[in-house]
């Protein structure tokens, strides 16, 4: 069985949220919330694209190190640390991301989880986000989808404290798992009715499909379909080779998608020259479609990418990147194919124009 990881690059240890650490404009920044499980909390945010990391944690507490036997008696709540790119995705774009995947109105807990360490809270790390939080949480309650008063708390963010490792990236770790508690909570059928059945399809999924899905052509299609080169690559795990493949130096703008089954994998507007002559990236674009592996071939442990709906191979990924992730996601061009900007509608992908039009 495959093992699926996760990278993030925060130590067990409690992490300062304030004010003073706060990243200068431009360059990463953190926001903190809490809103129920942290499991589907971490699990919303890494889906916004821009967003670099979301680690689960305890906050709002007494207590120094809590764990999750005991954040409860000290008073912390679960909460998720989101750490992202302004230059791709706002403050206020994260607060929307948060109102659409709680139950703003439910001060005592959310959804199945009860009580005030699952109670939902924004915590501010200074006065801009204060403002924008108070804002956007005023605008909120005047919108009249809401079945009640707003409850959420806004509060001023003190330290944090990563969760233990078996929690974070709960989502990809467990799927099943989590499927089953996140549609026995209520959170789809709340979300659906207060915000349309739309918020809870997958962000990256066919843009025309219900209910869709990528889907990967049978054998006998991928044989008659790609050449020799995509299909060892995609199929076999092959490698193409370096500074002789077709996008290793395409500076074109558009969106790199899975030559199997079309799922949006990455944009240009985070590609850079790494130097290898393999196309390389600084994040995901759809981060949902990105399942990242153990790969301990040839000899040695590596991070594999592999596309979630076809299980294509795409490459690796090595933490030698530049800003604002230091993430290096090197992929071979014979398992993509590149939309360029001005086919992306035709294609079924407008919904990443707006990444062009700033």
């Amino acid at each position: 069985m495959r093992k699926i990881i996760v990278f993030f690059a925060l130590c067990l240890a409690a992490v300062s949220v304030s004010a003073a650490a706060m990243a200068a404009p431009g360059k990463p920044q953190t926001a903190l919330f809490a809103g129920g499980c942290f499991w589907s909390m971490e699990s919303a945010f890494e889906k916004v694209y821009g967003v670099i990391s979301a680690v689960s944690g305890y906050t709002g507490g007494k207590t120094k190190n809590p764990t999750y036997g005991n954040y409860g008696i000290g008073g912390h709540v679960e909460a998720v640390l989101v750490t992202w790119d302004p230059a791709r995705v706002s403050y206020d774009d994260l607060l929307t991301a948060y109102w659409h995947h709680t139950d703003p109105t439910d001060g005592g807990g959310q959804f199945v989880d009860r009580g005030p360490n699952y109670r939902p809270v924004v915590y501010w790390m200074d006065e801009a986000q204060r403002t924008q939080a108070e804002a956007s949480r005023a605008a909120l309650g005047k919108g009249g989808k809401l079945p009640g008063p707003v409850a959420t708390e806004i509060a001023k963010a003190g330290a944090f404290y990563p969760a233990e490792a078996y929690h974070q990236d709960y989502t990809r770790k467990n799927p099943d798992n989590y499927q089953a508690y996140y549609n026995g909570s209520g959170r789809a059928a709340f979300f659906a009715k207060v915000w349309g059945p739309s918020e809870t399809m997958d962000s990256a999924a066919p843009p025309t499909a219900k209910n869709g899905a990528w889907t990967k052509p049978s054998p006998a299609q991928l044989k008659s379909t790609l050449n020799a080169m995509q299909y060892d690559v995609t199929q076999n795990d092959g490698t193409e080779p370096a500074f002789n493949n077709e996008y290793w130096n395409n500076e074109k703008a558009g969106i790199y998608v899975d030559i199997v089954s079309g799922e949006p994998l990455f944009s240009s507007t985070d590609k850079f020259d790494s130097g290898t002559g393999w196309p390389s990236f600084t994040m995901a674009l759809a981060p949902a479609n990105v399942l990242l592996i153990e790969d301990r071939s040839l000899g040695m442990v590596r991070v594999e990418v592999r596309s979630r709906y076809a299980d294509s191979h795409l490459g690796h990924l090595f933490d030698d990147g530049p800003a604002p992730t230091g993430m290096r996601y090197c992929m071979d061009s014979a398992s993509l194919r590149f939309i360029a900007v001005a086919d992306m509608q035709k294609a079924g992908y407008g919904q990443f124009l707006k990444l062009f039009n700033k």
